[in-house]
């Protein structure tokens, strides 16, 4: 079952996904064939021809959204102009450049044009080619589970009191009826279409504001630094993709989902060039390499996510990260770049190669603090006397200090 075009499926969280689709889809029918009958009134046929819909534009964007995939960079990708390779960023693991707004993704193994995120719910990173269709599935979603939420708890409000309606109600109310399971399924079903709701709502919030920047999550991390790490003492950072809101919001999405360019050469505003971006992502790692501090290994660490015998500290301050754990042995290096109370994150040093390390096999990720001791160099700690200049016998000193006091009285 898992391959070729299935391979994609077979992770869990598209088979989730597919899963509440199908639930909230089949549950929000039943009980609108009761509540609201499509036959009896064109109120009941529209809501349900509306609700199929969105049902169906849900599960069209979202396989979309998995199979177009965001577009990725060929391994060993290089710009066409030899003079541009310095204005990029050298991939060890593609053994290629990147090209500008391209990130690598660990996860998928390439370079991914455009890279936002990784989502694990499509098991395919979000970029470039289906940004537009990821943002419409989860639109569509929404309205969806909207819909299905308000038909879902009308359905079980008039369920739970079907016997007071039979006996007292005016006639033109929807009597509903449920067995105890089937309850049970619909108050399930109702807490799944709330979650979407609220979850996928914010997700798509933050999706469209990107959208009207034109910024990813992870050029939103680069422009932050970049404010920072200038301050007050150097010209203000312009973010170059930044072309108005309609202009940018036309630039990923259209009625079929589908976005604008290559990619790789993208339009950018006026003062800017196209490697005004990736310039400063030079400038950051140039900053972040000079500021990175060598730690030899003195625990052993296996790389468990949250290691109980390091430490109640440690243990119960994990990095709000997805990023990996590194298993480390006693008399290792590593290079340290970001520091946590109880955590630090750096790169073992592999002693064939240095810290100048471009193999696809380097070791980077989480480890406890308590773990490593830093490698700290003589001349950096001991304030060395200068030897060249006579030092004074203790009793001359001594001597010196009272004839200076008595001439200050």
């Amino acid at each position: 079952m898992c391959f070729g075009p299935f391979k994609r499926v077979c992770h869990w969280g598209p088979l989730i996904a597919l899963g509440i689709i199908k639930s909230v889809t089949f549950a929000t029918v039943s009980c609108l064939t009761q509540w609201w009958p499509s036959h009896l009134s064109l109120g009941g046929t529209l809501y349900f021809y509306s609700f199929m819909s969105s049902a169906l534009l849900t599960l069209y964007f979202f396989l979309q959204a998995m199979y177009t995939g965001p577009g990725t960079l060929s391994l060993g990708w290089k710009p066409e102009k030899e003079n541009e390779k310095q204005f990029l960023q050298y991939c060890g693991t593609c053994e290629g450049y990147k090209a500008p707004r391209a990130h690598h993704c660990r996860k998928c193994g390439l370079c991914v044009m455009k890279m936002d995120h990784h989502c694990p719910w499509i098991n395919n990173c979000v970029g470039h080619k289906n940004h537009g269709s990821f943002t419409l599935f989860l639109f569509w979603a929404v309205v969806g589970c909207s819909q299905a939420t308000v038909v879902l708890a009308s359905s079980i409000y008039h369920a739970i009191h079907r016997t007071w309606y039979i006996y007292y109600g005016s006639g033109k109310e929807p009597i509903i009826y449920m067995s105890l399971w089937g309850m049970v399924l619909c108050m399930f079903v109702l807490g799944l279409a709330i979650g979407v709701v609220l979850a996928v709502g914010m997700l798509l919030y933050c999706q469209l504001r990107a959208i009207l920047r034109n910024r990813t999550g992870i050029e939103d991390w680069i422009l932050e630094k970049a404010i920072h790490r200038r301050g007050s003492t150097e010209k203000l950072f312009v973010y170059p993709y930044d072309l108005g809101r309609w202009s940018n919001f036309c630039q990923v999405l259209n009625i079929w989902g589908e976005t604008c360019g290559d990619g790789i050469v993208w339009p950018v505003r006026e003062g800017c060039h196209q490697y005004t971006l990736t310039i400063e992502q030079l400038a950051q790692k140039a900053e972040k390499r000079a500021r990175s501090r060598e730690y030899q290994i003195v625990e052993k660490f296996s790389g468990w996510w949250f290691p109980c015998t390091k430490g109640f500290g440690v243990c119960c301050h994990p990095p709000c990260t997805d990023e990996p754990r590194i298993s480390l042995q006693p008399g290792e290096e590593v290079v340290v770049t970001r520091w946590k109370k109880y955590w630090l994150y750096g790169e073992r040093i592999d002693p064939t190669e240095g810290t100048k390390s471009t193999s696809a096999t380097r070791h980077r990720g989480w480890f406890p603090r308590r773990c490593a001791v830093q490698i700290m160099s003589i001349e950096n700690e001991i304030d060395i006397p200068n030897l060249s200049r006579p030092v004074a016998p203790a009793g001359q000193c001594k001597q010196d200090r009272t004839a200076e006091t008595k001439k200050r009285q």
